[in-house]
């Protein structure tokens, strides 16, 4: 997963983090660099002073602090056994992103040191379920390849459904093809002259199974489409790009309310077109946040009171209508005041 931001509102250079985001980066060292299909490689990344990392579970991510100043969001790609002594993402240059990928390709080098984050994970793997059916769109493999290991080496039921533009874009592509060939679909847009049918493959899949699916924008919205009959528990998405764009009807949505911090007792006005992040931060209060789009889920902050509109990528449809929790990067409010537990 990379997450491509956009300029960010915030500064996001570690000067300009809070204190408890800047104060848990880690020293990380780049040790290789593995080509894994066009345009696509393999980065990992040791601590500096040698010591172990912090575990993870199979779907998590960690934060990049680029050098130029950017903050990107990768999706670890290697199944992680207690403390691991690296940590492994994938990143596919994108000529469309804002310079993160262009950035790690062109000027990265095995040697050079940056600051990353401990793994966060929005898009967990169900360990004890009976059937886990997987879908990855290009990029979008990378947590699904961390996922297809852990399941093939604890011998559970798994099968993947992977779709590429072509077979020089596909990851993994040998080794997948040794892997488990009843389990695993390859599927590629050139030679099968058109996308993945995802409305059959999931009408394929038993009822009880777990379902898991990243990759592009289109797949997701084919793939929650398939899946809209099915237990909301069993479905899981994870996006890298928004599920919504802002546009004038949502700038409107994201000010003219007030919000209460309840923990200090402070209060702000945000503007229309502003964000409870953008006015927390101008106002020096302490807050963390990444990706300032709703995908990461830095920010992620508990609702006293209040009835937020959400616009993140992050909390599934039970978790948004609960309203127990927010991002506050990207939400508005359809009452006059959010109180945050902060």
């Amino acid at each position: 997963m990379d997450i491509a931001t956009t300029p960010p509102t915030p500064p996001t250079d570690e000067a300009h983090l809070s204190h408890a985001a800047a104060a848990h980066l880690i020293a990380a060292r780049l040790t290789d660099i593995e080509t894994v299909a066009r345009d696509t490689k393999l980065y990992t990344f040791r601590r500096t002073d040698g010591a172990p990392l912090p575990p993870y579970k199979p779907g998590a991510h960690i934060d990049l602090h680029l050098p130029n100043g950017l903050i990107r969001q990768f999706s670890l790609v290697r199944p992680a056994s207690g403390d691991p002594e690296s940590y492994v993402v994938g990143v596919k240059r994108d000529e469309n992103s804002r310079g993160g990928s262009r950035y790690i390709i062109d000027e990265m080098k095995v040697g050079g040191e940056i600051k990353i984050s401990a793994p966060r994970n929005n898009f967990p793997l169900i360990e004890n379920a009976e059937q886990v059916t997987l879908f990855a769109g290009g990029i979008g493999i990378t947590p699904i390849w961390c996922m297809v290991q852990e399941l093939n080496a604890r011998k559970l039921a798994w099968k993947l459904h992977y779709a590429c533009r072509s077979r020089a874009d596909m990851a993994f592509l040998e080794t997948l093809q040794q892997l488990a060939p009843e389990a695993v679909h390859l599927h590629f847009d050139d030679e099968a002259g058109g996308v993945l049918n995802i409305g059959a493959a999931i009408a394929a899949t038993p009822a009880t199974a777990h379902i898991y699916c990243c990759g592009p924008n289109p797949m997701l919205k084919a793939f929650e489409a398939a899946t809209a009959g099915r237990p909301r528990s069993n479905i899981h998405v994870e996006y890298f790009t928004p599920k919504e764009e802002a546009g004038a009807d949502q700038e409107t949505k994201l000010g003219g309310f007030w919000v209460e911090l309840a923990r200090s007792g402070e209060e702000y006005f945000i503007p229309e077109g502003k964000k409870v992040l953008e006015v927390l931060f101008d106002a020096g209060v302490d807050v963390d946040y990444s990706c300032e789009l709703g995908i990461c889920g830095a920010c992620e902050t508990k609702i006293i009171s209040g009835t937020p509109i959400h616009h993140d990528s992050v909390l599934s449809e039970e978790e948004q209508a609960s309203n127990e929790k927010v991002m506050i990067c990207c939400c508005g409010c359809a009452t006059e005041r959010l109180v945050l537990d902060m």
